[in-house]
């Protein structure tokens, strides 16, 4: 029986396209620094590439060696069971290096918020105990001058140097406290949340309900630090940009896991735009991340924002708890 032209034809561009993958391949495999999923596959590309020249010559009427045939075959067959096999080691490997690259990074991560933390707390220190005495001190030697012989407009020079004074007190007081706010530090993350939204509330005319389960509990710093800054984006954030007049908040200890729950009735906007072009967002994600937890945004135009928060901590030896990871 005469063999049609075209099966010729696919056999023989099949071997040119089977020799071509395998010079390829062989170019590959210094570049894959001698894997052995790479040397085998070629290995198999060979075999293959072989199995089709006794094919084409079986087509022309030759005849053909079952033996070296089946071995062909079981050679091609063993080539890609092992190459599987290491193919799932190499998956198991990359999946571990991920592993290991996340950990490198939430690392990285905690070391720069850690540094970030000790340079607010070494310039709130500064304004505190260095130009807030100094300030503290001029305005005591302006109080101590006599008003007596004064002129009036003498007077009203000194009553607004120390008016402005006050107010610089009050200003470094401020900045001092935002930078690294002491009652943080002292009573933890409720009492400071409980302090920032009271004041955001007379200063903006915004009603802000703040919620809580928490009472004396204390946790590891990087996590209260890390909580309160985000609190507190998410609120200036609001503040500034959504025009609303009404905040949520609800911050929660509920087995092992802290839990915020954040909304506003602004104006809204689209999370993934904001993500990647700022108001914060990607900052208080990553912030979150470096603690192991969950950070995700709800918004739409015309709807409001809510954001939801939840880190996973564990208890220490020392009473309090650190995040876990």
């Amino acid at each position: 029986m005469k063999t049609p032209l075209v099966f010729n034809i696919a056999l023989v561009l099949a071997l040119i396209l089977q020799v071509l993958a395998i010079i390829y391949a062989l170019r590959l495999v210094k570049r894959t620094k001698y894997n052995a999923i790479w040397i085998l596959c070629v290995i198999g590309f060979v075999l293959v590439a072989f199995e089709r020249y006794f094919e084409l010559m079986i087509l022309r009427g030759e005849k053909s060696n079952f033996y070296v045939a089946t071995a062909l075959g079981i050679g091609v067959s063993v080539c890609i069971s092992v190459a599987v096999l290491f193919a799932h080691r190499l998956v198991s490997y990359l999946e571990r290096l991920n592993r290991q690259r996340a950990l490198f990074n939430r690392r990285i991560m905690t070391a720069v918020l850690r540094a970030e933390e000790r340079s607010r707390l070494d310039f709130s220190k500064e304004l505190h105990d260095g130009l807030g005495p100094l300030l503290s001190s001029a305005k005591m030697s302006l109080s101590a001058l006599s008003r007596e012989g004064l002129s009036e407009q003498q007077r009203d020079i000194v009553n607004n140097t120390t008016y402005v004074l006050e107010e610089a007190l009050r200003s470094v007081r401020e900045i001092s406290n935002n930078l690294s706010p002491q009652v943080l530090m002292d009573f933890g993350l409720s009492q400071a949340v409980h302090n920032f939204t009271t004041r955001c509330a007379a200063l903006h005319g915004v009603a802000i309900r703040f919620n809580t389960n928490l009472r004396s509990e204390r946790f590891n710093n990087d996590v209260e630090v890390i909580i309160y800054r985000v609190i507190c984006e998410l609120i200036n954030n609001s503040l500034k940009h959504s025009g609303c007049t009404t905040i949520k908040l609800e911050l929660n200890y509920d087995n092992g896991n802290i839990l915020l729950n954040y909304a506003d009735n602004g104006r809204g906007f689209d999370p993934q735009a904001m993500l990647e072009c700022g108001m914060g967002l990607s900052n208080m994600d990553s912030r979150i991340s470096s603690l192991g937890g969950t950070f995700a945004i709800d918004s739409s135009k015309g709807n409001g924002m809510k954001a939801k928060v939840c880190v996973t901590v564990n208890r220490t030896s020392d009473g309090k708890d650190s995040s876990r990871g």
